[in-house]
């Protein structure tokens, strides 16, 4: 008999296809009466961004595998998975470089007000050629210190350090030798970090030492004509105090791709600030590396439930 599997976000045909092949697969919303209703016999889940903890897992005591289609993994309870023998997977490293691409794109078009501009196009107020109220800031050979220098944020940092000639500054849990020799990289202090670079890049997961990280303290060590940039996760930025600093110019700007809550609130001031660029959390998001975050997440699933290691193991759990 095939192993139940429930699908809690839509993947592509063919590979729903191909789970079907070895798995009874059933696609149902984690709201739906289905949901809870295949929930006590499933051996696999495979979606993202719903949370797996304790509450829902004593509903699944058949389960063997969770499949998570994103690098994050914060949704997911390791340890409680871990101590009831259940894998954990995501899906690293595909989606490194789109992701790399989005959040320079976001610094480039906070630093050259690129959609504040675009509007003023757009509303037709463009008359004559602009004057230096609405002059942007040089992002070539100015220096960028990255906070978190994982795989997404070393391949944001490359594109700084060969596309742009700027100076790298870093703060990461671990040096990284390497980068600092092929990108002639510093690691440094997260305060010497802040106080000494134009534009500060969070790239940490959510964990418990990063959640708040950036507060009130932090955006006051920076350069007033410093330029901040979020694509990690929003709870790693205190949102309430980057909204102060933005409103008293304690910073220049700021350029997101993540928040605390998402959807954003409709009635956040961060959407009626024209120094602050929002991006509705798409750092991942191109037809191609969606489609390989859910042929890896696949991948992960069939690959644990045949009692072999799937290819992005998270946690330590025997096969």
């Amino acid at each position: 008999m095939k192993p139940k599997v429930i699908v809690y976000n839509r993947i592509p045909e063919d590979l729903m296809e191909k789970l079907s092949s070895f798995c009874d697969a059933y696609q149902c919303s984690p709201e739906s009466e289905e949901f809870f209703h295949h929930l006590p016999t499933a051996k696999g889940m495979i979606g993202s961004g719903y949370t797996i903890d304790e509450n829902l897992l004593d509903k699944a005591p058949e389960l063997k595998i969770v499949s998570n289609v994103s690098v994050g993994y914060n949704n997911l309870n390791i340890e409680e998975l871990t101590k009831r023998g259940i894998m954990a997977t995501n899906t690293p490293d595909v989606l490194t470089e789109t992701t790399a691409d989005t959040i320079f794109g976001l610094l480039l078009a906070t630093a050259r007000r690129m959609p504040e501009l675009d509007r003023y196009v757009k509303a037709g107020k463009w008359e004559a050629s602009i004057t230096e109220e609405l002059f942007g800031n040089d992002v070539h050979h100015k220096t960028l210190g990255m906070i978190g220098m994982g795989r997404i944020g070393a391949a944001v940092a490359e594109r700084a350090h060969f596309g742009f000639k700027m100076n790298i500054l870093y703060h990461n849990r671990t040096r990284k030798p390497s980068m600092e020799n092929r990108l002639d990289a510093s690691y440094v202090s997260l305060d010497h970090l802040l106080q000494n670079s134009d534009f500060v890049c969070v790239m940490v997961p959510l964990t418990p030492e990063t959640a708040n990280l950036i507060g009130e303290r932090e955006f006051k060590l920076m350069k007033k004509s410093a330029i901040f940039i979020n694509g990690s996760r929003g709870k790693v930025v205190k949102e309430e105090d980057l909204i102060k600093a933005l409103e008293d110019k304690e910073i220049l700007a700021a350029g997101l791709d993540v928040y605390r809550e998402e959807p954003i609130d409709p009635e956040s001031p961060l959407l009626r600030m024209d120094h602050c660029v929002t991006l509705p959390h798409i750092g991942s998001a191109t037809a191609e590396t969606r489609y390989k975050m859910a042929e890896l997440a696949v991948e992960n699933l069939i690959q644990g439930l045949q009692g072999n290691k799937p290819p992005s193991l998270i946690n330590d759990v025997i096969v």
